[in-house]
C-alpha cells in the first residue's frame, strides 16, 4: 500500500468553515468512513487520506469550491461513481474530493435534436431508463452502468459492450459544461452538429481525467432503439478463428456488439455465478454477437454465416438466444466475469491494438506472462470488435499480495513493451490516473506528453485539478 493514513486533524477550523461556507455544513465530511467510500475508486493499491470530503449542489458551488482552492492552495479530486480502474479518483495525498452525486438531474430533453441534459451525477442506468421510457436509446454500456456517473464517463471517455456500433462516449456528448481550474465556467458546443468554430475544446475535456477542470453537465446525443436484438455464442479453438468470425459476420451483417472471452473465464462464471454452459463442447474461446432482427431474413442470415464458420473450421459449436430471458443469460456469461474472477484480487490491464493485429498481440502477452510465472492463471475477455483485450492475472492464494504486486510490475513493463512494438495502447478504455503513469511513454511520445502538460496548464494554471494523475507536472 501507499500514500498516507486519514489525518482527522488536519483539516484547519478556518478552512473547514470555509469549505461549509460554498456547499453547507451537511455536505462537508471529515470522518473515516466517508474518507474510504469517496476516497477511492475500484482499485485497492492506494490509501484513501483526503483532507475533506465535499458534494456541491450546483456548478456555482462548484466554482465557489475551486476559487476556495486556489486562495488556500487546497488540490482537489473531481469524484462520480468510483468505477475507475487507473486510480484516476483515488485522493491519497490530503486533497479534496468533490464528490458530484448531487448533480443528478435530467432535464431539457429535446425529441427533435435526440439530446439530453444531465447533471454529472446522473448514473448511466438512469440515463438508459429515462431514454427508453421517451422512445430512445442511449447506447454506451458496461458491467458498472448502475453505478458510475456520467461526469465518470466522460472523464474517461468510457466505451464498453457496443462500440463496435455505437463508438465511445465522447460520440453521444453534444455539449459540456466544465469548471476550470481558474474557477471559469465553459459551456462548450451547445448541442450542436456541426460546429467548425475553431477548436473543439469539448473534445480535449473528454477523457482527461479531470485533470482540465471539473465536468459539471452534459449534453448527450440519443439514438433509436435497437429491435428485436438476438445473442449468439460461439466456440472457437484460437483467437485467430475469432477474428476469421468477426470479418465474416460483420462483413454481412451490422453487429451491435461483438465479445469474447476464454475458458477459464467461462469457467470460472459458471462455477461461480450458477450459470449453464451454453454448450457442452469446450473451446479456446468463445465470441458473443449481438445483431437486430428487423426480418426473419437477419436469423437466416445469422444461420446461414454460422454454417459456414463451422465448415472452415472456425466455428466448433454454437447457440442463439430464444427469447429475451435466454439473450440475458447469455450476455451473463461475459458481464458476470469481472464480478466473478474478483475475487482473486487480479492484477488487470486493459490493452489494444488494431483489430487486425489482436491475435498475435494476446498470444505474445500470454506467452510472455505465462513463461515467467507459470503458476498464474490467466483470464483474457474484451471488445475484441474494437481491438481492446482485457488481461486478468489472477493471485495464487498461497501468494502474499505484497509479492504479488511486485511480480504483476515486471508483468506491467513486459505487457507494456509489446504493446508499444504493436503501435497499441497501455489504457483502451479505463485512462491512466495513478497506475499507469509510469508507463504513458510506452504508448505517447514525449512530444505528445511534454504538450499535454502544456495544456493542462492553459485549463489548470495552479495545478490544483487531480494532480497527479496521468502524468506529473
Amino acid at each position: 500500500m501507499s500514500g498516507k493514513e486519514p489525518d482527522l486533524a488536519a483539516i484547519s477550523p478556518d478552512i473547514l468553515s470555509a469549505l461549509q461556507a460554498c456547499v453547507g455544513t451537511e455536505r462537508v465530511f471529515t470522518d473515516a468512513v466517508s474518507f474510504e467510500h469517496y476516497g477511492r475508486d475500484w482499485t485497492r493499491v492506494h490509501t484513501p487520506a483526503p483532507l475533506a470530503v465535499v458534494l456541491p449542489g450546483s456548478a456555482g458551488e462548484v466554482q465557489a469550491l475551486v476559487r476556495l482552492a486556489l486562495a488556500h492552495k487546497l488540490a482537489l479530486v473531481p469524484s462520480g461513481g468510483r468505477t475507475g480502474l487507473s486510480a484516476g479518483a483515488v485522493a491519497h495525498n490530503g486533497e479534496v474530493v468533490v464528490a458530484l452525486d448531487r448533480l443528478d438531474d435530467i432535464t431539457d430533453f429535446n425529441p427533435v435534436d435526440r439530446t439530453v441534459r444531465c447533471g454529472a451525477g446522473v448514473i448511466t442506468a438512469q440515463l438508459q431508463a429515462f431514454a427508453a421510457d421517451q422512445g430512445f436509446f442511449y447506447p454506451v454500456d458496461f458491467a458498472s452502468s448502475g453505478s458510475s456517473q456520467i461526469g465518470g464517463n466522460i472523464s474517461t471517455n468510457a466505451g464498453g459492450i457496443k462500440v463496435i456500433r455505437h463508438g465511445m462516449t465522447r460520440d453521444w456528448v453534444a455539449g459540456l459544461k466544465i469548471v476550470t481550474g481558474s474557477g471559469e465556467l465553459l459551456d462548450l458546443n451547445r448541442g450542436l452538429v456541426k460546429n467548425n468554430a475553431g477548436y473543439d475544446l469539448r473534445q480535449l475535456v473528454i477523457g482527461a481525467e479531470g485533470t482540465l477542470g471539473i465536468v459539471v453537465e452534459a449534453t448527450m446525443r440519443l439514438d433509436r432503439p435497437p429491435k428485436d436484438l438476438a445473442v449468439l455464442v460461439l466456440g472457437t479453438p484460437d483467437m485467430k478463428a475469432v477474428m476469421q468470425v468477426l470479418e465474416t459476420y460483420q462483413g454481412a451483417m451490422d453487429l451491435q456488439a461483438f465479445e469474447f472471452f476464454s475458458e477459464l473465464a467461462l469457467q470460472k462464471v459458471v462455477v461461480h455465478q450458477g450459470l449453464q454452459r451454453p454448450f457442452a463442447t469446450p473451446a479456446e474461446f468463445y465470441a458473443l454477437l449481438e445483431f437486430e432482427q428487423h426480418s426473419d431474413a437477419d436469423m437466416e442470415q445469422a444461420m446461414a454465416l454460422f454454417e459456414h464458420c463451422v465448415e472452415q473450421g472456425w466455428v466448433v459449436d454454437g447457440v442463439v438466444s430464444q427469447s429475451v430471458a435466454q439473450a440475458q443469460s447469455l450476455w451473463r456469461l461475459r458481464e458476470d466475469i469481472s464480478e466473478t474472477i474478483s475475487r482473486w484480487t487480479p492484477y488487470k490491464n486493459d490493452i489494444s491494438t488494431t483489430i487486425a493485429r489482436v491475435p498475435e498481440f494476446l498470444a505474445e502477452v500470454e506467452a510472455v506472462v505465462s513463461a515467467s510465472y507459470p503458476e498464474f492463471e490467466i483470464v483474457w475477455f474484451g471488445h475484441i470488435g474494437d481491438g481492446n483485450v482485457h488481461l486478468n492475472v489472477l493471485k495464487p492464494d498461497t501468494l502474499p499480495m505484497a509479492e504479488f504486486q511486485q511480480r504483476c510490475g515486471e508483468v506491467s513493463r513486459w505487457v507494456f513493451e509489446i504493446v508499444q512494438r504493436y503501435e497499441g495502447s497501455i489504457s483502451a478504455e479505463h485512462g491512466v490516473g495513478l497506475l499507469k503513469k509510469d508507463y504513458l511513454h510506452y504508448s505517447r511520445s514525449e512530444l505528445e506528453i511534454q504538450m499535454m502538460r502544456q495544456i493542462k496548464k492553459v485549463f489548470d494554471p495552479q495545478g490544483i485539478m487531480n494532480p497527479g494523475k496521468i502524468f506529473d507536472l
